[in-house]
């Protein structure tokens, strides 16, 4: 196609003063906080798939900061006060995202989120409870006073098998995921960044002082440039220190009377499921073979798979009669530290990515935080 590109196609939509690789919740909220302080630069974003690919249309629709037995993993890595420090960015990441688009159209629903534990892991449970007043202080200055609580007499109502103890979060939502993509993109193309899809970026090189981005479609030019790809991000930028994780999920057909409302975490964090209308959503699994879950290779394997169905059937939905509707995949990006990464990989280059499975928290702040580093280096 390069060879029939016109005078008026190069002049207009091969020159930008910044790109935006990747179209995710971080793209386009990092494209949105540029425009939004310099108007007049010009901007664009190229996305390689139809849609967002990677984990942003992908995800469950969790509007939450770390269920208990997360935060006691998390504490173990991040200390006390580091953990604080990234609750709050979780938190306030949340409050922009909903500011930005509005609670009615992101289908914002502050259900309350609850935690699930089996009666056979008695003293893990135990350890989890005995951690409530520690972590309600943690996060009581951040989200609100008495956020977790022990919430047994839950168990029958939502109908679950071989439960023996949840704890509850208050301030825990759910979110429509699709929604949430389609408003970001059209508040981003109502300030006039293009969007691109369907434009795969091969390859970066440099001249004097452009970046070329190599594409299928031609060599796409621009004074500075920002790579959110995240788990996909080193195929680019090779030397990041992450690892994909892929989330396999799952949605049922709609089943008549469900009890299901709600946000629910399951074996600390590796099994999430909640309820969209009158159908149940479930994902998870990475844990039964982390090496074969650590690729951007999107699809599903008959272990994971069969392990989201034995859940449903035992405890989620026990004695109910379900049919799968829908199985998918999404790919994040993890590493050590719970921090995003995000930093200037040269003079005109910089990057944001390892969100951690905490996207729709932390998102938005990591596409501002990106987009401010860009503005502090000069445009």
């Amino acid at each position: 196609m390069e060879n029939n590109i016109s005078y008026w196609e190069r002049t207009s939509f091969f020159k930008y003063d910044v790109i935006i690789v990747g179209s995710g919740i971080v793209g386009l909220n990092a494209a949105i906080h540029l425009k939004k302080n310099i108007p007049n630069l010009n901007i664009a974003i190229l996305e390689r798939g139809f849609l967002p690919a990677g984990a942003s249309t992908k995800n469950a629709g969790f509007a939450c900061f770390g269920s208990v037995s997360e935060l006691i993993e998390q504490e173990k890595t991040a200390t006390t006060d580091g953990l604080k420090v990234m609750i709050e960015k979780r938190w306030k990441g949340l409050l922009k995202l909903r500011a930005l688009l509005g609670d009615k159209t992101i289908d914002y629903r502050p259900l309350g989120g609850y935690e699930l534990f089996k009666s056979a892991k008695d003293e893990f449970a135990k350890s989890c409870v005995s951690k409530i007043e520690h972590f309600n202080n943690l996060v009581g200055d951040i989200v609100g006073k008495n956020a977790f609580s022990l919430s047994n007499n839950k168990i029958d109502l939502f109908g679950f098998e071989g439960i023996n103890n949840i704890i509850s979060n208050q301030y825990e939502a759910q979110l429509d995921s699709g929604k949430m993509m389609i408003a970001l993109i059209k508040y981003a193309q109502c300030l006039g960044i293009m969007i691109f899809n369907n434009c795969n970026v091969n390859a970066i090189e440099q001249e004097s002082r452009n970046n070329l981005l190599i594409t299928p479609h031609g060599i796409i030019k621009c004074k500075k440039l920002i790579v959110s790809t995240n788990a996909f991000i080193k195929s680019l930028i090779p030397n990041i220190d992450l690892l994909p994780g892929r989330g396999q999920v799952l949605i049922t057909k709609p089943i008549a009377g469900l009890k299901i409302n709600g946000t629910f975490h399951y074996d600390k964090g590796y099994y999430y499921f909640r309820n969209v209308a009158d159908r149940i959503l479930l994902g998870g699994g990475r844990n039964i073979d982390f090496k074969a879950e650590e690729t951007t290779e999107f699809g599903e394997t008959e272990v994971v798979q069969n392990a989201l169905e034995e859940l449903l059937k035992k405890v989620i939905l026990p004695n109910q009669k379900f049919e799968i509707d829908i199985r998918w995949s999404g790919i994040m990006a993890f590493g050590k530290q719970l921090e995003p990464l995000i930093a200037q990989a040269s003079e005109n280059i910089f990057y944001a990515t390892r969100c951690n499975g905490m996207g729709i928290a932390i998102g938005s702040q990591t596409g501002e935080d990106v987009a401010e580093m860009l503005i502090q280096a000069g445009i």
